[in-house]
């Protein structure tokens, strides 16, 4: 005569057992399987309740509550897998799940700082330190210290952003440069990147836009020096060592003498083209002294462009607000 303890630890067993198969069904077709297998006529329970007719009456009576109560667990083991199988069916009706994943977007810079951080590069292996100044400047700083008379157009209301109490948006980083020239002693090797701010928008204009103004200050500085380190700088962005540079006479308030720099650009086979680069020049002695700098004693060189132009000519750009409209279709061309 089987004995109910011994019944009771096979039920425990069986259980166990249970909990382990069911995390690997599937499907519902291998659930089912697996309900007949612990639920069926042939399972190890049904079998048990066949035998109770063999017991005393306390056994009876102890081992059928055993049973009913791993019966209902085992069912409902059974009932929350189906559900689960249910809602995974459900959600992936209509897809083939053997195809693959769709892939991650890879993030990349925007063109204009992957264009500054190159020009960066070649002025920092011509070992130029980076600077940086507030965007938020006084008149002092981004005007008067740079030689810009009183009645020059630059100071107009429209051409700045003016807040109150002589404050203003510095429309170039020029301004970068006289509070170094002011806080140091010469020899200044810098470039000063940076947004500067303007009044002006149209297809090559935006009322924001990106400088690099470069400054070197020591002794015996001359013109010959500016020209070479422009023609080294020009030729390696454009990685071009044939590249036609011309340096034109020109005016700014803050260097003397003054030039505009162009580059030969073939537009096509047989058109071709001076584009005005960046301007440049000698430091302004009124510049110098006015920064508590000698300039019997100094000289230096200064230099600006404008990175979105430059960025326009090398990725060979025909419209400046493609940088600001964040279309990611332009965006991801650029690597």
């Amino acid at each position: 005569m089987p004995k109910a303890e011994d019944i009771n630890k096979e039920l425990e067993l069986v259980y166990q057992k249970c909990l382990e198969e069911i995390e690997n069904v599937k499907d519902l077709n291998s659930l089912n399987t697996f309900k007949s297998k612990y639920l069926g006529k042939k399972s190890y329970l049904t079998g048990s309740m066949q035998l109770l007719s063999q017991l005393d009456n306390n056994d009876k009576a102890v081992l059928g509550k055993t049973l009913n109560i791993t019966k209902n667990k085992i069912q409902t083991l059974i009932d929350l897998k189906k559900n689960k199988l249910y809602e995974i069916e459900e959600s992936s009706e209509g897809k083939d799940l053997s195809l693959p994943g769709r892939g991650c977007s890879i993030g990349t810079l925007h063109p204009i700082t992957l264009v500054m951080d190159e020009i960066i590069q070649i002025f920092h292996k011509l070992d130029f330190e980076i600077v940086d100044g507030p965007e938020i400047e006084d008149e002092f700083h981004n005007f008067n210290a740079l030689n810009v008379p009183d009645d020059h157009p630059a100071r107009a209301m429209h051409d700045t952003f003016y807040f109150t109490n002589n404050k203003l948006l510095r429309t170039h980083t020029s301004s970068v440069q006289t509070r170094v020239m002011k806080d140091r002693q010469p020899p200044i090797r810098i470039i000063a990147p940076g947004k500067v701010y303007r009044k002006d928008s149209d297809m090559t204009h935006t009322p924001m836009f990106h400088q690099l103004e470069g400054l070197f200050i020591s002794k015996n500085v001359n013109f010959g020096h500016l020209k070479n380190t422009l023609n080294i700088f020009l030729k390696n962005f454009f990685e071009d060592d044939s590249l036609q540079i011309r340096f034109r006479p020109s005016y700014f308030p803050f260097t003397e003498p003054s030039a505009e720099v162009d580059i030969g650009y073939s537009f096509s086979k047989n058109k071709f083209s001076w584009l005005e680069i960046l301007g440049c020049g000698m430091v302004h002695p009124n510049v110098l002294k006015t920064a508590g700098i000698n300039p019997k004693v100094y000289s230096g060189y200064a230099f600006g462009l404008g990175i979105e132009r430059l960025a326009m000519l090398k990725l060979e750009i025909n419209d400046l607000r493609l940088f600001f409209q964040n279309d990611l279709r332009f965006l991801t061309q650029f690597r």
